[in-house]
């Protein structure tokens, strides 16, 4: 049987080479949990952080530990809108992405 690539390796060579992908990872996280899908937005944010930037530099600018926000992204995390958005900023700040909201009529 031939072996195939985890999902993981798959968004991290992805990320790696096509970086509108990248940054379509990250609005689609956010556009989830705007859309109320909350478990799939922090599962889109927590393959994006992995793929990108990695938890540990994403720990060391927020100051808080690596495995702290992999639990709060995790299946069973419940981060409060506080440490979601303090997470989103350091994001962009990392990536130096901008996300800009708008509605949509």
């Amino acid at each position: 049987m031939a072996l195939t690539r985890s999902f993981g390796d798959t968004v991290r060579a992805r990320v790696a080479r096509d970086p509108a992908f990248r940054d379509a990872l990250l609005t689609e996280a956010v556009e989830q949990f705007l859309g109320g899908d909350i478990d799939l937005g922090r599962a889109v944010l927590r393959d994006y952080i992995a793929a990108t930037i990695g938890f540990e530099r994403l720990a060391s600018e927020t100051g808080t530990s690596s495995r702290s926000l992999q639990r709060v992204l995790g299946p069973h995390g419940n981060p409060s809108a506080r440490t979601l958005f303090a997470l989103l900023q350091a994001v962009q700040q990392i990536s130096g992405v901008r996300l800009a909201v708008a509605a949509d009529h």
